[in-house]
């Protein structure tokens, strides 16, 4: 039989937050076993660095400029007519997803056979003025369960925090009740009703470590009287927040208090801990019903979160700590052959998800697929690999475009002109913009060229093919997309 495939997806998770990223203080045993049990991608990066447009990447194996969403629109039909999910269903496989989906209509299966759904609190789901069908009140399969277990006042607002927002505290209910574990329950209960006659196709989704900042006690307390680092600030950012834009809760830019940016990032790190945790339970599970050993295991995020990283908040911005993320590849059966315990310096983005999972179970990649097979840089000596990624953000006046290799980073800023460069093989914390450095000049030129032709034929008029054109209306959806 095939050997079965389990995909876990965490939302807003950096890159950095492993063990094996030396992080002087997040621990992450398991996910740090999945790669000695496999491949670390420590180039990987979310081109469109949002929930949508990520996940679109990651359910397509499309790049932006094909699948369409290049910022972040709630309530934009999703017809594609190739899926990760229809894929695999189509090639005999049991098809599951627990947890967030974040699509149109919101209980689009995209070719799951069945979704247990939890897409956390969203603004555009949870408002009285949107349609019932698509209330999260109505489609959300958690907070019933949550209600059940805790009574009917229960929601999942009664932390109080805000889901884009930097305050933190511990989950106020028992630990079994919080959403990270519940997502893993509703996995484990699959394995037990799972069709035995055929190989499994199980997407896990966990809403954290994206806010609210919630982990249960334990967590927090692993993290909350850590001498926990402050964050990197370069020395082309914003020092002063005269504004006082660190007065909103959920801030997109701004300075806040040391102990409360500390507080923010022991929660930070516990939800991530807590996440590494249920996936060592999943594991188990998996050993339980006999399927580890014949089953493939990619855990990815969709974008990272700044953390106040040159005092800067959340995601949708082209730096490291937004645009890079975790990505995973463990073979703990040695099924396909995997060298254990490697690194790899190449560039992949979301879109290689689809293609590479098709490879690994012998399913035909549909030819519309921008993405790449990662196997065929595991199985290949001399494989022609992508040279750069282009990412970019609809983000108003942080309207962004980048260009980014595996060795440095040339970003433009949509509305004003302003243009970035970085070189990460020495400056991998982004410290230093080297955009008036004569030494680079070349390069930059290089890589500003390159952006011009990825831009040249699009809508929005970024670039007449031989400039960029700074002032035209960011666009977050592309035309042929459109409502």
């Amino acid at each position: 039989m095939k050997p079965n495939i389990l995909l876990i997806v965490v939302d807003q998770m950096r890159r950095d937050c492993l063990g094996i990223m030396d992080h002087p203080i997040i621990e992450t045993p398991n996910l740090d076993m999945l790669k000695k049990q496999g491949v670390f991608f420590r180039n990987a990066y979310s081109a469109v660095p949002t929930c949508i447009a990520a996940r679109a990447a990651l359910m397509t194996g499309l790049s932006q400029e094909k699948h369409g969403r290049v910022g972040y629109e709630d309530g934009v039909p999703w017809r594609y007519t190739n899926t990760l999910a229809g894929e695999f269903k189509k090639a005999g496989y049991h098809t599951q997803c627990v947890g967030k989906m974040h699509v149109y209509p919101t209980r689009n299966r995209l070719g799951f056979d069945d979704v247990k759904l939890h897409n956390g609190y969203l603004h555009h789901d949870r408002v009285s003025t949107v349609e019932y069908k698509e209330s999260g009140f109505n489609c959300d399969d958690y907070l019933p369960w949550l209600k059940r277990e805790l009574g009917h006042n229960a929601d999942i607002i009664d932390t109080g925090l805000d889901c884009n927002s930097w305050v933190a505290r511990p989950w106020p209910y028992p630990e079994y009740t919080h959403p990270t574990n519940w997502v893993v329950a509703e996995a484990i209960d699959f394995l037990r009703r799972k069709d035995p006659t055929c190989p499994f196709f199980l997407k896990t989704s966990f809403v954290r470590p994206h806010s609210p900042l919630d982990p249960p006690q334990t967590y927090y307390d692993m993290y909350i009287n850590e001498d926990i680092p402050l964050p990197s600030v370069g020395d082309w950012a914003c020092k002063d927040d005269n504004l006082q834009n660190g007065l909103s809760i959920n801030c997109i830019e701004g300075k806040l208090k040391d102990k409360t940016l500390k507080r923010s990032l022991a929660a930070y790190y516990g939800c991530i801990t807590h996440i590494d945790h249920q996936i060592g339970r999943l594991m188990q599970a998996l050993f339980d019903s006999g399927d580890l050993n014949n089953t493939v295991i990619l855990f990815v995020s969709d974008h990272g979160d700044m953390l106040g990283e040159h005092n800067l908040f959340r995601k949708a911005y082209p730096y490291e700590g937004s645009a890079g993320i975790p990505f995973i590849l463990s073979d703990p059966g040695n099924i396909i052959g995997l060298e254990h315990n490697k690194v790899r310096n190449e560039l992949v983005e979301l879109r290689d998800v689809m293609p590479s999972l098709l490879d690994i179970a012998g399913i035909e990649i549909p030819d519309v697929i921008n993405g790449k097979s990662v196997l065929e840089l595991i199985n290949s000596v001399d494989v022609k690999w992508r040279d750069y990624i282009h990412g970019e953000h609809s983000f108003g006046e942080y309207s962004n475009q980048f260009i980014v290799t595996n060795k440095d980073k040339y970003i433009w800023y949509t509305q004003t002109g302003e243009e970035q460069y970085f070189n990460l093989l020495d400056d991998p914390n982004e410290m230093h913009n080297n955009i008036n450095n004569h030494e680079y000049k070349d390069r930059i030129n290089e890589l500003r060229n390159i952006l011009i032709k990825e831009l040249e034929e699009r809508e929005e008029g970024y670039s007449d093919g031989e400039k960029l054109i700074a002032g035209r209306v960011p666009k977050a959806i592309l035309k042929h997309i459109s409502k």
